[in-house]
């Protein structure tokens, strides 16, 4: 392709840092999927964003279903796509956006994993006084108290809680903050780590959580600390930052049966992304009334 197109890309990198403000990790998800459409370009005789149109568009989709994509990430490859496009369109590199009225193929429905309160309070029962087990208790305290993000939670800096009112203000996608309640346990557990951070973080590092290196901690140390306490704990799942956010949600509406609050804690945009937890609300229900109901009892 022309040596334009790649400069576009590359523009298109610097709005999403600086003009959206997204993560470097998020940035370069995007990032991924325009190289895979660059190289599509490319081995199809495409040579400029001008002459890209819807048809090429589907055929991008369906190789990248038939090359091994699921259908929900070649929806997230279209989502990127979509963006950049529109992107281009604002700044008059080309007039109408392709992508807009593509679709990708029709994905499955998969509910949210989650642990039960019982598995998440053996997960939080850290032991342990070394800053990185006290470090770690307050990251997984924070994240099934207020059902953060990792991204959001990674951004946190030292004055994002609010000890006295036990909140915390983040900052989420699309760069919109929100405040959100914090735990009692989630405040013990912050108060703990605090009281070591400013033995292990570097001269100036404003960041709430930091790593060994005395900055601000990483997504890939994150992810790798969980896993290896769902391990010690002896839970027989796989555990990632996101199992927390889907817990908090499932376990608060299971509670509360207010898809209005737990919309705005989760920071959704459209309550259409909630709803799926009223499906893990419904299971959790139905496997109540299977082993309890007299008419429905299975025969031992």
């Amino acid at each position: 392709m022309k040596p334009e197109v790649r400069r576009w890309r590359d523009r298109f990198g610097t709005h999403l840092g600086t003009e959206r403000r997204l993560s470097s990790h998020t940035s370069a998800n995007y990032l991924r999927e325009i190289d895979a459409l660059i190289s599509w370009c490319e081995a199809n005789g495409v040579d400029s964003w001008k002459t890209l149109d819807a048809q090429h568009l589907r055929l991008f989709a369906a190789r990248s279903h038939a090359g091994g994509l699921s259908p929900r990430s070649v929806q997230r490859r279209l989502s990127a796509v979509r963006t950049f496009l529109r992107y281009l369109q604002r700044e008059r590199v080309i007039t109408q956006n392709p992508a807009a009225d593509v679709r990708a193929p029709k994905a499955t429905r998969r509910l949210p994993e989650t642990l039960d309160v019982d598995q998440m309070g053996r997960l939080l029962d850290i032991r342990g006084d070394d800053p990185l087990a006290l470090r770690d208790r307050a990251i997984m305290e924070l994240f099934y108290s207020s059902g953060l993000r990792l991204s959001e939670l990674i951004g946190l800096d030292l004055g994002a809680i609010d000890f006295a009112d036990r909140t915390v203000r983040v900052t989420g996608k699309g760069n919109k903050s929100r405040i959100l309640p914090v735990g009692r346990k989630a405040i013990d557990a912050l108060e703990a780590w605090l009281k070591v951070r400013g033995d292990h973080a570097g001269a100036g590092e404003t960041a709430l959580f930091t790593g060994r290196n005395g900055r601000r901690v990483g997504h890939r140390t994150i992810q790798t600390r969980i896993a290896r306490w769902a391990r010690l704990q002896g839970l027989p799942v796989h555990v990632h930052p996101h199992l927390f956010r889907h817990s908090f949600a499932s376990h608060l509406l299971e509670s509360s049966q207010d898809l209005r609050g737990v919309q705005e804690l989760l920071g959704h945009a459209d309550i259409a992304t909630t709803q799926v937890y009223t499906h893990l609300d419904f299971q959790h229900l139905a496997r109540i009334y299977d082993q309890a109901h007299p008419r429905a009892r299975k025969k031992t």
